[in-house]
């Protein structure tokens, strides 16, 4: 719904103040800061209207009123004005510039975090699921040892409980068919051609095959998502999200299950741009009090993975945004070049 002009502009003022002192704003206030020449009367007027519409609400020991998740939406959407940040400032301050990758996304974290004063959090990169080859070691009747190594050299170990107990003689067998068949591809495609080709082989073969294919693209999925976060401690200094007990629990509970946040940040990589998930509007955010401002980093043009300042709902986002928008094209811009 379109707002018209005075109500924009009071809801406007409004957010801006209640963000800079946390405090009710009321009509005197907003008749002062607005710089519309309104009677309070009429100021008050236009906050019922925008109080009826859900964009404001008044707490009950207060005169004054607090914006909502949906009044929080419009503003960012319509009525922000983002900081102008200097790119060349800030990636002087950031030294993404690293010898590996890994160490690029634990500095961005980092900085995300300095600069916004809230906690930063990067998901790392996806990896391929792609296997050089695989062995296969008998540990045991019925106990086999998965041992998969990537192009890399990274080594996933996994253990395989079977049906069948396999000699030496099998074991080597399959483990050379894969190898000689199928090295070098993802597991995912493994899975798919030997859905058709396994027919060819002895069942047994084929289950143990199968077996170690599942537990392979296991394997490597438990290693490809990883999360940097940084500057969880600056967010207890937050009022807004560290007020109570409860609310503390549920805010590192996040933290450490981080499932949540994974699933967060993996859609907001399917998005164009700066994305900001409101608490209390999205399902996607666990406490009500809190935001996630995001933005997809790129490498070689494709995007690769999601960074984003996690902090209150109450937050300066036309500080936040331009910080998450610079950072993004920083890491983008330096994983290319790797």
């Amino acid at each position: 719904m379109q707002l018209e002009p005075r109500a924009q502009t009071l809801l406007k003022a409004l957010v801006e103040r209640y963000i800079a002192d946390g405090q009710p704003v009321g009509s005197r206030a907003l008749s002062k800061i607005s710089g519309l020449d309104l009677s309070p009367a009429t100021i008050r007027n236009v906050m019922a209207d925008l109080e009826e519409l859900g964009y404001v609400a008044s707490p009950h020991t207060s005169a004054g009123r607090v914006p909502t998740p949906r009044g929080y939406r419009i503003f960012v959407d319509t009525l922000l004005t983002v900081q102008h940040l200097d790119e060349q400032a800030v990636e002087g301050r950031m030294r993404l510039q690293a010898p590996q990758p890994q160490k690029m996304i634990n500095n961005a974290a980092q900085m995300l975090s300095s600069l916004s004063q809230f906690a930063g959090v990067v998901l790392s990169p996806r990896r391929e699921s792609v296997f050089q080859h695989i062995e296969f070691l008998r540990l045991g009747e019925k106990r086999i040892l998965l041992v998969i190594v990537a192009p890399g050299g990274d080594v996933q170990n996994r253990l395989l409980l079977t049906d069948v107990d396999y000699s030496p003689a099998q074991l080597v067998q399959s483990a050379n068919y894969i190898n000689q068949n199928y090295g070098g591809l993802a597991f995912d495609e493994v899975q798919r051609r030997l859905q058709s080709e396994v027919r060819q082989l002895r069942d047994d073969m084929g289950r143990l095959m199968q077996a170690a294919v599942e537990a392979g693209s296991e394997a490597m999925a438990d290693d490809s998502e990883d999360m940097v976060i940084a500057g969880e401690r600056n967010l207890l200094s937050v009022s807004d999200l560290s007020s109570n007990m409860s609310s503390l629990r549920q805010m590192f509970d996040m933290f450490e299950q981080k499932t949540g946040l994974m699933q967060l940040l993996d859609v907001s990589s399917k998005a164009n741009g700066v994305q900001i998930y409101i608490g209390g509007e999205s399902s996607l955010v666990p406490m009500d009090e809190m935001s996630v401002v995001t933005a997809p980093y790129t490498a070689h043009g494709k995007i690769v993975g999601t960074l984003g300042v996690i902090g209150p709902t109450r937050m300066a986002y036309e500080r936040v945004i331009p910080i998450v928008d610079i950072t993004a094209k920083l890491l983008s811009n330096a994983l290319s070049q790797q």
